[in-house]
């Protein structure tokens, strides 16, 4: 069994965490379809790497990088019991490394650092008709909240 270690990404990871977020959003874009054909970046990823309120985390396996994700720290709308919570996003595994337990790995870290944070709330956006992401997610203990939805004029 290969071993895998989390960490947190670095500025030499930059070039890897680009084609991960491409790989973001060819994943996404069935699901999407108001996406612009080309030229879609989803993050900033030196800040996602940089900022204090940011956790940007790698999996590795030998010398590889095969995953990510981040959790971020955003204030709540004052009507909910908490004042903040951890948005997650940017998850990602490369495909020969799925199933694994790869994001399992890394939702556990972002985890453990929002709790250190004092976080008690974890919140992420996943496409209704991705049945595998939202399998994997209530494995992981979440629940499906509200639906998002849209309506082209």
């Amino acid at each position: 069994m290969e071993q895998i270690i989390i960490r947190k990404a670095t500025l030499s990871d930059l070039d890897i965490l680009l084609q991960f977020e491409q790989g973001v959003v060819k994943a996404e874009r069935p699901f999407n379809p108001v996406l612009k054909e080309s030229g879609v970046h989803y993050y900033n990823i030196n800040e996602l790497i940089t900022a204090d309120h940011i956790e940007l985390l790698v999996a590795q396996s030998g010398t590889e990088i095969i995953g990510c994700g981040y959790a971020r720290i955003e204030s709540a709308k004052p009507y909910l019991k908490y004042d903040r919570y951890a948005y997650l996003g940017f998850m990602y595994v490369v495909p020969a490394h799925r199933g694994k337990g790869v994001n399992k790995l890394i939702l556990q870290e972002l985890t453990a650092w929002a709790k250190g944070k004092g976080i008690t709330e974890l919140r992420l956006e996943v496409f209704s008709d991705n049945a595998i992401a939202i399998k994997a997610y209530e494995k992981a203990g979440f629940g499906k909240l509200y639906i998002h939805m849209r309506n082209e004029i």
